[in-house]
Formats: structure tokens, sequence, C-alpha cells
């Protein structure tokens, strides 16, 4: 199922895998989080994964850092980077919520990334049922 919303495209690749792909240029918001919440609020009632597809480039509010990936069923995150400056914004914000101990990993587009990311991500899920 694919679901437009103002900022991003969302693609729920099965019943707990998440794709996330913000457009080009934004700059997200915690009204843009919040809507992604509740998106995933009344569209998943189990556990879920989230598979950030960074193909395009967009920043996010400090209030956003402070509150992105909260949602209390999230229990992976892979992001699939494009650019090598998009693993400095993504260490950045790892450190502001290092506190948070995020279970996170980073692959490399170029490097059948996606692919990799989606495995892992399903490996993880895999974990939680065992």
């Amino acid at each position: 199922m694919k679901q437009q919303l103002s900022f991003a495209t969302v693609n729920l690749l099965s019943d707990c895998i998440v794709e996330l792909i913000i457009a080009e240029g934004i700059e997200v918001s915690m009204e843009m989080l919040d809507e992604f919440d509740d998106f995933l609020s009344q569209q998943l009632n189990d556990n879920f994964v989230l598979l950030i597809n960074k193909v395009n480039s967009y920043s996010y509010t400090f209030e956003a850092k402070m509150t992105m990936a909260s949602h209390e069923k999230l229990v992976a995150i892979a992001v699939i980077v494009y650019k090598d400056e998009d693993q400095k914004i993504i260490d950045d914000v790892m450190s502001l919520r290092a506190i948070d101990d995020w279970n996170l990993k980073v692959f490399p587009a170029l490097e059948f990334g996606w692919q990799q990311g989606y495995d892992w991500l399903q490996a993880e899920l895999d974990l939680l049922a065992n």
C-alpha cells in the first residue's frame, strides 16, 4: 500500500515494514511528524520497523530532531543513504538522541543498500518473534 502524506510518500512493504521517502527540499517539522505518527497509528497495530529511503535532500527542525522516531512500537530503523554527507547528518541526530539508544543501521544505496536494509529489518522482526 502506498500513501501520500503532505511531505512524504509512505509505502507499507508488509504488515510491519514501513518505507518512508521524504520529498526533496522539505524541512520536516513537528506537524509533519505528527501526521506520520497518526498514519502509523491508524495502519499498524503491532511493533514495526522503518526503512528511511533518503533518496532526496531534506532537513529537520530542531524540535523534529528531538522527537522523531519516538513511536512506542518502532523497534528498528534502516536508513538508505546516497551521499556521504547523509551519514554526518545521521551521526549528528544520533548524538543528540544518544539517550534513546535507537536500533538504527545505515546502508549505502550504491552497495545494494535498500535490499540489505530491508533484509536487516526483517531479521530484527524475526528476533522479536522468537
